[in-house]
């Protein structure tokens, strides 16, 4: 039994997953100090999103796969 469903499909989680980290390393060589981090922990969920397969926000739109895995 899972406990969600996939609400997104292969290419929009890698996009994701790319966007996410190159966030998080873009913060670290743009940004300093507490900004630097608050904007590498969005890009880190981001990414996770990626990598699960699921996006809250998207499941409230209602965009998605409507729980196709």
């Amino acid at each position: 039994m899972a406990i969600y469903r996939k609400n997104i499909g292969g290419l929009h989680q890698a996009v994701r997953v790319a966007a996410g980290i190159a966030a998080a390393v873009a913060a670290f060589a743009y940004l300093t100090g507490a900004t630097a981090w608050l904007v590498a922990l969005g890009g880190a969920g981001f990414a996770l999103t990626g990598f699960v397969g699921y996006c809250p926000m998207c499941a409230i739109a209602g965009i998605g796969r409507g729980g196709v895995s």
